[in-house]
């Protein structure tokens, strides 16, 4: 695990953008991606650059359950507001959150990630170590799957949206087992309040209750972090 500490969200944008194109260089042809705002710096930079995505397949972690494609939270208009739309990919996939059946949709992601081996895995973190939304307690072996979203990842969410009991009580994942595939993962986190989520991942056990510890047994894992997310690490 290698660890990177920037000044702010910004620098740590572009420093997740050199490292992606540094992989491009190198035959990276299919990128994982996430959503929230961890990952809009680094959107910024790739919608800015001169690079060309049409030749490259895009993974995404996750999607909420219920939301309609169109609904300005999905996931789906996200990543079309924030990179698709101004940097289209060959292929674009994002779980469907939507499917009549959650289960079968979860195989059918499977397949699709099974078909597209990841080449570098984009990932912020939660307060309580999620990544995905993969909650405590989420088995490392785990493949895609519907997610019963804990209160505080609710609690986190709710600034999306304009009422709370309109916040999503479930999504569909990409598992942890899923993630681990991932050729390179670069995670990034910022602020404070990731600070113990941040101290758990790098310098606490790997253990279920801190699903991003994981990332201590990849073998090519990068966290990109600001002095406020390093601020409680001791080394």
């Amino acid at each position: 695990m290698k660890v990177i500490t920037v000044k702010d969200k910004n620098e740590g944008g572009k420093k997740a953008f050199e490292l992606i194109k540094q992989g491009i260089d190198n035959g990276a042809k299919v990128l994982g991606l996430a959503t929230g705002s961890t990952p809009i710096p680094l959107y910024q930079e790739m919608v800015a650059s001169d690079l060309d995505f049409s030749n490259m397949t895009s993974v995404n972690l996750d999607e909420y359950v219920g939301l309609p494609e169109g609904n300005p939270q999905s996931y789906h208009q996200f990543m079309k507001d924030n990179l698709f739309n101004k940097k289209p990919f060959k292929h674009s996939y994002v779980p469907d959150g939507n499917a009549a059946d959650i289960e079968q949709a979860a195989k059918d992601y499977d397949q699709i990630i099974a078909d597209n081996p990841i080449d570098i895995q984009i990932l912020g973190i939660g307060r309580n170590g999620h990544i995905g939304f993969n909650e405590p307690g989420s088995s490392f072996d785990s493949t895609t799957h519907k997610v019963h979203l804990t209160e505080s990842t609710i609690e986190a969410n709710k600034r999306f949206f304009d009422d709370e009991k309109d916040v999503p009580r479930y999504a569909i994942s990409m598992g942890i087992g899923s993630i681990m595939k991932g050729k390179q993962i670069i995670l990034m986190a910022y602020g404070e309040n990731k600070a113990d989520a941040i101290k758990a991942t790098i310098e606490g056990p790997v253990t279920d209750h801190v699903p991003a510890s994981v990332l201590q047994n990849h073998k090519d894992a990068i966290i990109i972090i600001d002095e406020a997310a390093a601020s409680k690490l001791s080394k």
